[in-house]
């Protein structure tokens, strides 16, 4: 693959936070449902900034809710020192798109599959473009107004009754003041 990354054919299933003790292992901020997976010894994950990649999981364990990873470099050789392992701080660890598993679960998504897509209100006037998928308290699309700013609308059934990731749109159907914040 080449040294530059696009962003619609990989996917962020991490972020490196602080070192955690003094032997090399990292603290990992999980962005995928399925850590255990993604984050399997012998696992290998691109990384942007791309020239700290690709790193390889040579051990994982839960401490108190977080995950640590122990990882090698690309030339193989574990990080084993938490001053190389701060080095490595803030570097979003990603997965190509080709590689993620079909999503079973019926109005499921990836992140990916909305970032992109037009915002509208039933009537098909246009809000503006969904930029990012915010994974707080709940889930929120941040759409960029078409007319500036930004809106955040709750990612729910009742509020998103339809999402057409084919067509390119999704439909919502805000209560009132909702658009006006």
């Amino acid at each position: 693959m080449n040294a530059q990354h696009e962003p619609t054919d990989t996917v962020v299933v991490g972020r490196i936070g602080r070192p955690h003790g003094v032997r090399g292992l990292a603290t990992v901020e999980v962005r995928t449902d399925d850590p255990d997976l993604r984050f399997a010894p012998g696992a290998v994950l691109l990384t942007d900034p791309p020239e700290r990649g690709p790193l390889t999981v040579v051990d994982k364990r839960w401490h108190s809710g977080t995950l640590l990873l122990q990882l090698a470099g690309p030339s193989g050789e574990a990080y084993e020192l938490r001053e190389t392992v701060d080095e490595l701080r803030n570097t979003l660890l990603l997965v190509p798109i080709a590689d993620l598993p079909e999503i079973e679960e019926p109005d499921s998504f990836y992140d990916h599959q909305l970032v992109g897509l037009t915002a509208r209100l039933p009537d098909e006037s246009v809000i503006g473009e969904v930029t990012a998928v915010r994974h707080e308290a709940q889930d929120l699309l941040v759409v960029r107004r078409s007319e500036g700013g930004e809106a955040l609308i709750p990612f729910v059934s009742a509020i998103v009754p339809t999402v057409d990731v084919a067509g390119g749109f999704l439909v919502v159907d805000p209560p009132e003041g909702l658009l006006d914040l």
